[in-house]
């Protein structure tokens, strides 16, 4: 083999590429729920994206032409395979099935309807180094396994959330052989990766656990870009929009699904009721938002809460400026407790101090950084509390906002992750077989 020539182990045969470390290289990524700024949701991997370009390399995104939030066809589908750019990005939209939020079985089989067309996305999209697959949902992964075997390309599996388990823990998922079923095929995805990356260092520690060889992982955790926020704007602009006023405002932003536990903010705001002074904020949409607001209603406290529905991650500063204190909960289930949620990252960035209903890792930053305060989940009464304890001392959230954005700065700046995002996939297709990063691959 001629120097400069590496050979990668994949899908049982030797692939041979020429990639040299520092080559200006090409990704191809998976990943169905993929958002822009424009839209509402994480924009990690935008700003991944955005990130490589700037340094001469290129990620191209398929997704899907049906926002995963709201279920509405993007506008800019046409066809099976459309095409757009999103400021210097290449977008593929794949056709998915409109059925993401009638049922479990629905959901499934609009999850399988973009796995075929994403493939036939993924060998339209020109010559690549690498193929990047992401899970959840799982399907998407499939498509980036087979697109790198039919072009015989590393294959990159990125871990953001523990699926199959948490559908198990939440009972979503109750079929034996359903179960059975899905371990195997999670097994299999980790076996024919070429590397593994993850974002919750608790995942590194299940997944080695499965018997994957730790050198086969690499953390690169959650993360924020500070600079998208501003801690010092009081959000004036959103406080009129929204008919805020002076209003305390607490704030959650994200999903309004069955995990997120919703229910048990609302029962802290009938709690703080009698308060007059504060409005509790939800920016987000999803399936369980009608159920929501006629919770609210039933709970009496309608008139002190608003939905503003999903918000794009533009908007988002704005009225993370206009917020006094955050929420951030999930159910009270074992899985959640190694999670990274992306909301409290951006909590902590926008200098705002964060009520935090979540067991586990994400505890340890909020604790680490000072950044806010920890309540078991699932306990309103005890979210009631420290929302009430917040409210009443204005140099503790300050302080607290002031820590948390700090912290997130030195630690988890997605200008760091991102550099070491594009160490990992240089040497993964220049077929390192242990690859690094900034975060150690060993124990």
């Amino acid at each position: 083999m001629r120097p400069g020539a590496f050979r990668v182990r994949h899908g049982g045969k030797n692939v041979k590429t020429r990639l040299r470390i520092g080559s200006h290289m090409k990704v191809l990524l998976i990943h169905q729920a993929f958002v822009s700024p424009r839209d509402a949701g994480g924009t990690r991997h935008f700003e991944l994206a955005q990130f490589a370009r700037k340094r001469g390399h290129q990620v191209v995104i398929i997704a899907s032409d049906l926002s995963y939030l709201s279920g509405n066809r993007h506008p800019s589908a046409r066809g099976l395979v459309s095409q757009e750019e999103i400021d210097g990005v290449k977008v593929f939209r794949a056709y998915t099935y409109p059925s993401l939020h009638r049922s479990f079985a629905w959901r499934v089989i609009s999850f399988l309807s973009f796995m075929v067309t994403s493939v036939w996305a993924g060998l339209r999209a020109g010559p690549v180094d690498l193929v990047m697959g992401t899970s959840p949902p799982i399907f998407q992964a499939i498509s980036a396994w087979l697109v790198s075997v039919l072009r015989r390309k590393p294959f990159l599996l990125e871990i953001r959330d523990r699926w199959p388990d948490f559908a198990v823990g939440m009972g979503v998922l109750r079929n034996p052989m359903m179960i059975a079923a899905s371990r195997c095929l999670e097994r299999f995805l980790y076996h024919q990766a070429d590397h593994i990356v993850v974002n919750s260092p608790a995942y590194r520690d299940l997944i080695i656990r499965k018997g994957i060889p730790a050198e086969k992982l690499s953390l690169i955790p959650n993360g924020v870009d500070p600079e998208m926020f501003d801690p010092d704007s009081a959000g004036a602009a959103a406080r009129l929009e929204w008919g805020l006023g002076d209003a305390l405002v607490v704030l959650y932003a994200g999903a309004l699904g069955q995990a997120n536990d919703i229910p048990t903010i609302l029962r802290a705001a009938q709690h703080l009721r009698e308060d007059r002074r504060i409005r509790w904020v939800f920016a987000g949409d999803g399936k369980e938002r009608k159920s929501l607001e006629d919770l609210a209603a039933k709970l009496g406290i309608r008139d002190g809460t608003l939905f503003t529905g999903a918000l794009p991650k533009s908007r988002m500063k704005e009225l993370m400026a206009a917020a006094d204190i955050c929420v951030a909960t999930l159910q009270n289930i074992p899985m959640f407790r190694t999670t990274y949620p992306n909301k409290v990252f951006d909590y902590m960035a926008a200098g705002r101090p964060t009520v935090l209903g979540i067991d586990g890792v994400i505890r340890d930053v909020i604790e680490s950084a000072g950044g806010g305060i920890f309540v078991p989940p699932g306990n309103d009464l005890a979210l009631a509390r420290a929302v009430e304890q917040l409210t009443k001392d204005k140099a503790a959230r300050v302080q607290m906002g002031r820590a948390a954005r700090s912290h997130v700065t030195k630690h988890f700046h997605r200008h760091d992750q991102a550099a070491q995002f594009i160490d990992l996939i240089q040497r993964i297709a220049a077929g390192i077989r242990n690859p690094s990063t900034g975060h150690s691959s060993t124990p």
